[in-house]
This record gives C-alpha cells, sequence and structure tokens, in this order.
C-alpha cells in the first residue's frame, strides 16, 4: 500500500525524512512525476533502477534547489551560466562535466552529469527546506508512457512504491529540455522539450546542434546513453502504436480494435467510427498537445484496442518534442 503525503508542512517534513535516509518517493515535478532519492545514497539510487526495471546505461537527471546545489554536482560554464540565468527553475536540464563526488550509478559511469533546478512548488519546498540533490527519473517502468498524475504513478508502480507526495497534475507534462553544455562553444540537444532550439540558440547567441541520436537512435544495449530519453524504445503504450504523418492517411479505419488520435479536433465524416477517435488539441495549440500527450497515451491504451493510429505534430516549435516522443513510442510496435 502507498502512503500518499500532501502539500503540507508536515507532510514535507516527513518526505524530506524519508529521502534523508534513503528511501524512493515519487514526486511531483513541472513536468512529469519524478521517482526521487538522494543522489549521494549509492544503495537509494539503486532501489531506483530496481523499481523501474531501468538498464544501468540509462543515467539519471539530479533535481537540486539552486546554484548552489548544482556545483555540488557539476562544474558550470559561461554558457550554461548563461541558459541557467533564462531558463532555471524550469524544464531544462544541462549536462555537464561532473564533479567526482556524484556517484557513477546516478551517470553511467560517464565523466558527464545531467542536472535541472525544477520550478514545481511542491518540489521545490523539499529541495529548499532539505538541500537534498535527488536523482529522479519519470516514475514508472522503463520504457512505458511517462506520469503526469497521481493515478499514473499508481496505477504503473503502486504494488513497488511505499511512498508518494502528491502535487497535483504536472503542469507541463512531458519531460524537459536536454542539451550537452560540456563543450561550452559547442552546445548539443539531446532531447527536445518545450524549451526549444531555438530559444537556446538565441539565449546562447550560438547555434545548438543535434545528437546523432535524434537523427539516428541507438540500438547498442552495453554503450551508455549521454542522457536520459535516447533510448530507441520509449514512452511506450502496451498497445501496437502506429504513427501517422500530419493530415496524411486518416480516414483510416472503422474497426472498433483501433484507434485514431488526431492532431487537432476535425469534423468526422458520418463513415468514420467517432466513438473510436480522439484528438490532443481543439484548436492546433503545441503547448495543450503536449500537456495531454501522456495523459491521453495512456487513457487510450486501457480501452484494450489492439492499435493506435496517431498523427504526427507539425514539426515547428514544440511540435518537435511531441514528434520525438512518438517516434520513440511506436519504434518497434
Amino acid at each position: 500500500m502507498t502512503k500518499i503525503y500532501r502539500d503540507r508542512p508536515e507532510d514535507i517534513a516527513q518526505v524530506i525524512q524519508l529521502l534523508s535516509t534513503g528511501r524512493v518517493v515519487a514526486v511531483p515535478t513541472e513536468t512529469v512525476y519524478g521517482l526521487a532519492a538522494d543522489t549521494f545514497n549509492e544503495s537509494a539510487v539503486s532501489q531506483i533502477f530496481k523499481i523501474k526495471g531501468r538498464p544501468l546505461i540509462d543515467p539519471l537527471i539530479v533535481h537540486t534547489f539552486d546554484l548552489e546545489g548544482v556545483d555540488r554536482l557539476a562544474s558550470l560554464n559561461p554558457s550554461a551560466n548563461k541558459l541557467a540565468e533564462e531558463f532555471w527553475p524550469g524544464p531544462l536540464t544541462l549536462v555537464l562535466p561532473k564533479k567526482s563526488e556524484v556517484p557513477g550509478i546516478v551517470t553511467a559511469n560517464l565523466d558527464s552529469v545531467a542536472v535541472r533546478i525544477p520550478r514545481h512548488p511542491v518540489l521545490r519546498k523539499v529541495l529548499g527546506n532539505s538541500k537534498l540533490c535527488l536523482a529522479a527519473p519519470s516514475a514508472n517502468p522503463f520504457t512505458y508512457i511517462s506520469p503526469t498524475l497521481v493515478e499514473h504513478v499508481l496505477d504503473s508502480l503502486g504494488d513497488q512504491l511505499e511512498y508518494l507526495l502528491d502535487g497535483g497534475p504536472c503542469p507541463i507534462g512531458m519531460e524537459s529540455t536536454i542539451v550537452d553544455i560540456t563543450d561550452p562553444t559547442q552546445p548539443v540537444l539531446l532531447r527536445p522539450g518545450v524549451i526549444t532550439r531555438d530559444m537556446l540558440s538565441e539565449t546562447l547567441g550560438l547555434p545548438v546542434g543535434i545528437t546523432p541520436g535524434q537523427k539516428r537512435s541507438k540500438t547498442d544495449k552495453t554503450e551508455a546513453m549521454r542522457a536520459p530519453g535516447m533510448m530507441k524504445k520509449h514512452y511506450s503504450p502496451k498497445t501496437r502504436l502506429v504513427m501517422l504523418e500530419l493530415e496524411k492517411q486518416l480516414e483510416i479505419t472503422n474497426d472498433k480494435h483501433a484507434a485514431v488520435i488526431y492532431f487537432k479536433r476535425k469534423e468526422l465524416s458520418p463513415t468514420t467510427n467517432q466513438t473510436n477517435s480522439y484528438w490532443l488539441t481543439e484548436d492546433g495549440d503545441l503547448a495543450e498537445a503536449a500537456h495531454k500527450l501522456f495523459h491521453l497515451l495512456r487513457a487510450v491504451d486501457q480501452k484494450g484496442y489492439e492499435t493506435i493510429y496517431i498523427e504526427a505534430a507539425p514539426e515547428k516549435g514544440i511540435g518537435v518534442a511531441i514528434n520525438d516522443r512518438l517516434r520513440r513510442a511506436s519504434n518497434g510496435s
């Protein structure tokens, strides 16, 4: 039975006590719910991998309250400082040269560490009052759809999870942008998010490259990933998922065993099976679509369809991040 804590001073204090003594607690962030443990407690961090079924080659993101916390973990540089000033607290993860004190289990034994300063008010109370640095990947089984509600966490991990801090629905609903800034003159986008490549380039005054992993997913199961979210198959429902080009092949089926998720609400013809039709946004708003993506995928995944067809987003702005998630979610389907 999972013990659920709320946004109350006594509950926050109890969560801090649990984390400080090596327990794993599911916590809210503005992106998705995370499975958190004290970064410097290797035994606690190992429980994250066990609960998720996550391979040790996939590094974790470490969450901290402020730049003082980041300094415990990583070596900052001028480019990193620019991004931190512009986007932190917020949904941006920086990959930086790590300090020797950071355990190898957190970083897949790489010489870098992924860090961010989150802005979710409940998590910030935990981080600010404790000064802990929390390693926290998404609170779900490895490769499954990320959780944006408490109910998602309980559905996926309820039989393995002892403690959960309820912070309400995640406002963004999609994981953070990750940028490799170990070389301050050659920033590289590793995972797109709501903070876009153009926004990063504008802040830095530098072009931001794209990792080959976004063009050609890694398939080597023994080589450590540079950052989370770069596996070939990720964010996947249990139901077979097929990604369709925007506004292509959408009148595909009236099969009661298949569902169609449109990017934008559309007028459906009388011949379309409307009970099996869903959409990510009413009017084409990309932020709304990103916020709704994982929640809707989970809901449709539980309806017993044999196949889910989902329409791509426009390949611009946040749509790049949405399509990145969809490509990985449909890989191997």
